[in-house]
């Protein structure tokens, strides 16, 4: 019996318990450690049919649910998340839960809290592109926040390991019109960073396209010395700091406090060479273990001092400083560059073209009213 379902990417709409039974019927729930449902739109009635089959699975450790509720009204989806969510409860086998894509917003994001807090076995949290707002971004903060904390009581250190919560705006445009924005704004960075800071085994953080400005940087910065396994930061887009300014994270970073960092991706937050200074020096001291640094679209020139350390250092290590965006055919012109042995080190395509959130200020000051954040 086959160990993995997967229906990810048939595009199908599962609307009532008739439309996905088919798609359950010949697999074992008890052998089942994958299930992948991405790319399908998943109802309510569908969904607590697929919760009823979830929660006889005992070996589940991939639970994949990105991407299942295209076209669905906002009405819908708190019910549907609500019952795949809590059929995971249990599962102490779990390690990986994907809910990325899935713009629930933070008026769907409650569903999601008992799972999150209770369940303490998971490793990986992947909520990339949820829409989430401030609001959201805080209530999520505060489940995983008390999760360690639970864990904690427990004698037993957070397995988180792996979070994922890029472009959800946590800072959220629509809240600059509207009423406590940044308050609002403040709020959702602070908790996400406390939050975080408990789970001191994390390894990845992903928090690309969530602008920080400088009271996020400074938050982030007093939760970096609690991931001492950190290998993978993500702060690309975040806007870490005040023009002409080094961010309190790099200076962070820059003392050592995650030596065992090996990928580090600051893409197009407005640093100078003032802050390539600074990394170049930390880098060949404090953080010798990194070889990929991602600097495109900064405000920086090839011929700047620290620039030219950095790439040195980068070089000398086989690994990657990513400066400049490349053209079309630049990743087959770096493999013939490469190939060739030649010296310069080649910037790499960036990323697919990031989405906006679109929230209403007054939701997300109800929502956090409801957040208690110490």
């Amino acid at each position: 019996m086959a160990t993995i379902l997967s229906l990810h990417g048939k595009g199908l709409k599962l609307n009532s318990r008739q439309d996905i039974e088919p798609h359950l019927r010949d697999s074992d729930p008890e052998k089942l450690e994958e299930v992948h449902f991405g790319g399908n739109t998943i109802g309510v009635e569908a969904s607590q049919a697929l919760a009823e089959f979830l929660q006889k699975a005992t070996a589940l450790k991939v639970a994949d649910f990105a991407d299942i509720f295209t076209g669905r009204l906002i009405s819908e989806i708190p019910q549907a998340l609500s019952a795949i969510c809590d059929a995971l409860i249990d599962k102490t086998s779990l390690v990986e839960i994907n809910l990325s894509d899935n713009a629930f917003g933070g008026r769907s994001v409650d569903p999601m809290v008992p799972f999150l807090t209770q369940n303490r076995s998971f490793q990986i949290l992947k909520l990339n592109n949820n829409g989430l707002g401030p609001a959201g971004g805080a209530i999520i903060a505060d489940a995983l926040r008390r999760s360690a904390e639970l864990s904690k009581k427990e004698g037993k250190q957070s397995n988180l390991r792996v979070v994922i919560c890029g472009r959800n705006r946590l800072e959220n445009g629509s809240a600059l019109r509207g009423r406590m924005p940044s308050q609002l704004m403040a709020r959702s960075r602070r908790a996400l960073a406390s939050g975080l800071a408990k789970n001191v085994d994390l390894e990845h953080l992903d928090l690309q396209d969530n602008t920080f400005s400088e009271e996020g940087s400074q938050a982030f910065a007093q939760a970096l010395p609690h991931w001492p396994s950190l290998h993978t930061l993500n702060f690309s887009d975040c806007v870490l700091s005040a023009e002409g300014e080094v961010p309190r994270t790099i200076e962070v970073l820059a003392t050592g406090s995650n030596p065992l960092l090996r990928i580090l991706q600051l893409q197009n937050n407005n640093l100078e060479g003032k802050t390539a200074a600074v990394l170049a020096d930390a880098i060949g001291t404090h953080l010798k273990q990194v070889n990929i640094l991602e600097f495109q679209w900064n405000e920086v020139e090839e011929e700047d001092e620290g620039i030219q350390t950095l790439l040195d250092y980068l070089k000398s290590r086989g690994g990657k400083f990513l400066l400049d965006d490349e053209e079309e055919e630049g990743e087959e012109e770096e493999a013939e560059v490469e190939d060739e042995g030649e010296d310069e080190v080649k910037p790499e395509k960036p990323e697919a073209e990031k989405s906006d959130a679109d929230k209403a200020a007054d939701a997300l000051a109800d929502l956090l009213d409801k957040v208690t954040i110490n």
